[in-house]
């Protein structure tokens, strides 16, 4: 099989090799898929600077999810059928030709499903729904804020909101992204660039709290956005994207955990708060029967068409440096996409 390895840290031009490896074969309770093609996620942007401990050594194959057709069931499987089309999470190894999984975290999809939509259900729709759905209980007419309300995550994560009947604060970096929201039905977009994002909250919504926040920014969004929960409010945490690499690597790792701030237990029950961490990578691996029932219902939401993912990027894979640079440079609304052909 062919497969793209993260040969080296640093920029996207000089991080990939395409090689010619054996193909695996899955092994009990394993699936392996013939890829058709595989998302990317800003994880694998963080794995690409060496700054993500759950990816593996380099030479390493990165990527979270695939598109395909199961061709070999390992021992104990006996779903999905080989030649059904399915969207997969990998714990790593997507970027390949063939990618070997457990059947868990395999979900049948249509044939006529567009690549980029199916792409963008295993992690990120997953993820969207377990933060949404699993995490907190959203009701009608609750004020919820969600961070790069754009990005892929973010997409789904508002209409998962909207579909609670929320009133959704959105937050991205450009005109053109602000209007993207507004079509996505957020009622308050806020320009991060332009306005401290607790200000505009404050403006918006005066003294009274949020009762969810999605944040996928990371410190000091995380303090800021404590403070404007009111009680019962939940802030979930689902990514880092403010730990950015650099010079003096270490110096920005304190720096980036120090801008969290401190919070005492204590603290959040007198205020009658709540701090929530998501990890896709824990779930998958401790609670595989949690993940499946997410990547079910993720499908079955996009197939009513409650979820209607963006595709905004899609790339051959010659140009996974050029996906990734997209990615990097935040020009990305929704998922991106590469393809095998």
């Amino acid at each position: 099989m062919r497969a793209v390895f993260l040969v080296r840290y640093g920029a996207a031009d000089q991080a990939f090799e395409i090689r010619d490896v054996a193909t695996p074969e899955p092994g009990p309770g394993q699936l392996r898929i013939a890829v058709e093609a595989f998302g990317l996620n800003y994880a694998d942007v963080v794995a690409r600077h060496g700054l993500y401990r759950d990816a593996p050594p380099i030479p390493a194959v990165l990527g979270y999810e695939v598109v395909g057709r199961v061709d070999a069931r390992g021992r104990g499987v006996t779903q999905p059928t080989v030649g059904q089309r399915v969207a997969a999470l990998t714990r790593f190894g997507g970027y390949a030709t063939s990618a070997v999984t457990d059947s868990r975290a395999v979900v049948p999809i249509p044939d006529d499903m567009d690549i980029g939509v199916a792409a963008a259900l295993p992690t990120q729709g997953g993820t969207a729904y377990y933060c949404a759905e699993e995490m907190v209980r959203l009701h009608s007419g609750d004020h919820v804020l969600v961070h790069a309300a754009a990005g892929g995550v973010g997409t789904l994560l508002v209409q998962l909101c909207k579909r609670r009947g929320c009133i959704v604060y959105g937050t991205a970096g450009s005109d053109a992204k602000l209007q993207y929201l507004r079509e996505l039905g957020v009622d308050h977009p806020i320009n991060y660039q332009r306005e401290d994002f607790a200000d505009a909250v404050r403006r918006l919504r005066g003294a009274e709290g949020l009762d969810a926040i999605f944040d996928s920014i990371g410190g000091a969004a995380v303090r800021k956005g404590l403070r404007l929960l009111g009680a019962g409010g939940r802030i979930v945490c689902l990514g880092g994207a403010a730990h950015t690499p650099g010079r003096l690597q270490l110096v920005r790792d304190l720096a980036f955990a120090a801008s969290f701030g401190f919070t005492h237990p204590v603290g959040l029950m007198m205020a009658s708060k709540s701090i929530i961490g998501v990890n896709m990578l824990r779930i998958a691996d401790d609670r595989p029967l949690v993940l499946m029932r997410c990547l079910q219902a993720v499908v079955t939401l996009a197939l009513e068409g409650v979820l209607k993912p963006t595709v905004g990027g899609r790339f051959t894979v010659d140009r996974i440096a050029q996906a990734h640079a997209f990615l990097e440079g935040r020009a990305s609304t929704g998922k991106v996409v590469v393809t095998w052909a």
